[in-house]
């Protein structure tokens, strides 16, 4: 899935994977999602077959498009290359683009974009209580007193579980929570303080450290005319 413009928010059982504007989100077959656009969406679908398939990742990942992916992804993508009854381009040249999109995935890194979900029942109780509130404060401690447990504990079930630190999955939990605001609407001010940063200043430039612009930038160049989605078959 390719948002042109606006932001996805891609479910699968291993987590949520945040995908903003230019960013690609790939999720492998036999992979159970659903996906959730915020704001003013141009969602692009492409559907890869199994040896193409096989050359990315086997877990959920996303990309940022480089300038040739995302020519490949509108041009597949574009009228007549959806509709089997009068496409744009053959099967053959299909196939092309397909192979140099896959190419170009592999080029990419992944993003800092995938937010764990949590398996452990203390995690997940820990975390449906930031999801609700993402600007509370509190420290490990004081949230583990909450539902019962250590700090140790958590630390290393975080640690163990999801791959990264508690302080790093709850800036990821609120940069996905900022992009929402933002694609609301919402300014940058408002929406660090919501989110749980103590100035606009150091919002910005976690944002940055995630997205890889600034949150004024990122609102400036998120526009889209209306929401769509249009896929792609081969």
């Amino acid at each position: 899935m390719y948002a042109a413009s606006g932001i996805l928010a891609v479910h699968t059982e291993r987590g949520t994977s945040i995908v903003p504007a230019n960013r690609v989100s790939w999720t492998p077959a036999e992979c159970t999602h659903d996906h959730r656009a915020h704001g003013d969406t141009d969602m692009r679908i492409v559907f890869l077959t199994p040896s193409l398939a096989g050359r990315l990742p086997d877990h959920p990942a996303v990309f940022v498009a480089s300038g040739l992916a995302r020519e490949v992804l509108l041009a597949l993508t574009g009228p007549g290359n959806y509709d089997d009854v009068t496409p744009g381009y053959s099967r053959s040249a299909r196939s092309r683009l397909l192979r140099v999109l896959v190419d170009e995935l592999r080029a990419a890194h992944e993003q800092p974009l995938h937010l764990p979900e949590p398996r452990d029942d203390r995690l997940q109780a820990l975390a449906r209580m930031l999801y609700e509130t993402p600007a509370d404060n509190a420290t490990l401690a004081e949230l583990g007193k909450t539902i019962g447990v250590s700090p140790r504990t958590l630390s290393r079930l975080f640690r163990d579980e999801l791959g990264m630190t508690f302080y790093e999955w709850r800036t990821q939990l609120r940069v996905y929570h900022a992009l929402v605001l933002l694609a609301d609407g919402w300014d940058t001010t408002r929406t660090a303080y919501a989110c749980g940063w103590a100035n606009p200043s150091s919002f910005i430039a976690a944002f940055r450290a995630i997205i890889g612009t600034t949150p004024g930038r990122y609102r400036a160049g998120r526009a889209a005319p209306l929401a769509r989605v249009v896929t792609s078959a081969e």
